[in-house]
């Protein structure tokens, strides 16, 4: 625990008002990590805003771009994100650290597993207590047998009374976690849950909603879109869900569900980009970025989940569009790569 009472002394940043040594290259998150202060932080790629922090003083050089992970009123104000800010000379920045500090810790237990494609499964955790959170944030798990693993999943629904959570969790190659949730069994195991965390959030507007899904990002897009339905939300609805091929399509039944409900116009558009010439199917092909300008409504906001590549693709035709910069909302879903472990 980094102790705030610790001597201070010559360096490129102050965090708080407390000097940290940051090495040439090297970003004000990673500085702060390995100087023991428990920074505000998740996917460390740019892409949750979780490392949000206010430069008061001196330049940075951003490896992304972020106008689209921080609003234009956090931009004007000085917001920077740490995991992607390597400082240009003395910086001085403030973060809030006790907003970290105070997430919850709740066990639970699996009590259901389910494939819902090749590689993506449904998990549903019985919390042993409610853990309050926004429909479209996500939580770091833990599982008993995989004590050393910590990763991050978005919530695949929201809040329930009965403390229910369920999390769509894709297969990664080499992946250590996805790779025991995808291919054991883990029903009556125990798991730790640690949240909540992220922006990406339905925010309260009367504009017609452009909803971007790719892979298992559609867990968090249907978590919105369940919490707006049980609020009685009347905005029109279109909704895209990339995949690759027809046997990556799935929760459709749920879909169909929640438009069949809905108080507004619901247009659901399934896009494969991988489907060949002589396949059966009927719908739309190409990438799913490819197609936003077609299905655009005016005064649109947008909300986008998946991997990197389709989010910044996606923010590139919005941008295109005229779409500013605050009503795009987003969440880059990262990938960790690492050696199952032997014991596992």
């Amino acid at each position: 625990m980094f102790s705030f009472f610790a001597k201070r002394k010559a360096s490129a940043a102050l965090i708080n008002g407390i000097g940290v040594d940051v090495r040439p290259g090297e970003t004000l998150l990673h500085a702060a990590l390995r100087q023991g202060i428990d920074f505000p932080h998740s996917c460390r790629v740019g892409g949750c805003a979780s490392c949000k922090c206010k430069l008061i003083s001196g330049q940075v050089k951003e490896l992304t771009e972020t106008g689209y992970i921080l609003s234009d009123e956090e931009l004007d104000a000085g917001y920077i994100l740490a995991c992607q800010s390597v400082p240009k000379g003395e910086v001085s920045i403030e973060v809030d650290l006790a907003a970290f500090q105070t997430r919850r810790r709740v066990r639970g237990k699996v009590v259901a597993q389910d494939k819902l494609t090749h590689d993506i499964t449904r998990l549903v955790i019985q919390l042993e207590e409610s853990l309050p959170y926004k429909a479209g944030q996500y939580a770091d798990l833990c599982f008993d047998i995989l004590p050393l693993y910590a990763r991050s999943f978005s919530f695949a629904n929201r809040p329930q009374p009965d403390g229910k959570v369920s999390f769509f969790i894709r297969k990664v190659q080499g992946g250590c976690v996805t790779s025991v949730i995808n291919d054991q069994s883990l029903l009556g195991q125990g798991a730790m849950v640690v949240g909540p965390e992220g922006d990406f959030y339905l925010r309260p507007s009367a504009a017609p909603l452009l909803l971007v899904a790719g892979g298992s990002g559609l867990a968090p897009i249907l978590a919105l879109l369940e919490e707006a339905l049980s609020v009685g939300a009347q905005r029109s609805v279109t909704l895209l869900f990339g995949a690759r091929e027809e046997r990556d399509l799935y929760a459709l039944d749920e879909i169909s569900a929640l438009a069949a409900q809905w108080r507004a116009s619901f247009h659901f558009v399934p896009v494969l980009s991988g489907a060949t010439s002589d396949s059966n199917w009927q719908g739309a092909r190409g990438l799913v970025s490819e197609l936003i300008p077609k299905f655009l409504e005016d005064g649109a906001h947008a909300y986008l989940c998946g991997p990197p590549v389709m989010i910044d693709s996606a923010v590139l035709m919005l941008r295109g569009s005229a779409v500013p910069c605050d009503h795009i909302y987003a969440d880059r879903f990262t990938t960790h790569h690492d050696p199952l472990a032997a014991t596992a």
